[in-house]
């Protein structure tokens, strides 16, 4: 298992925290495996800096691109 540090914006941050967001859609540059630990980082595009908010999530399932509509190369990861 791997921890992955990862962007995220402020609007999608909120929805991880208040439990509405279960999931990351990302490109599967990583090689992302179940059991895996997302350390999701809070990033402003604005002033193009990180915010210092941090979630750390763990990968419960993932769905890899080339079906169901999901693009090749990308990924659906279930979080909790």
């Amino acid at each position: 298992m791997k921890t992955h540090n990862l962007k995220i914006l402020p609007e999608h941050f909120k929805n991880v925290i208040n439990g509405t967001k279960k999931f990351e859609v990302r490109k599967n540059d990583r090689d992302f495996k179940n059991g895996d630990g997302l350390c999701l980082e809070e990033y402003d595009l604005q002033t193009k800096q990180y915010t210092g908010k941090e979630k750390y999530v763990i990968v419960t399932n993932i769905l890899y691109g080339g079906q169901f509509g999901v693009r090749e190369g990308y990924c659906v990861m279930s979080i909790y």
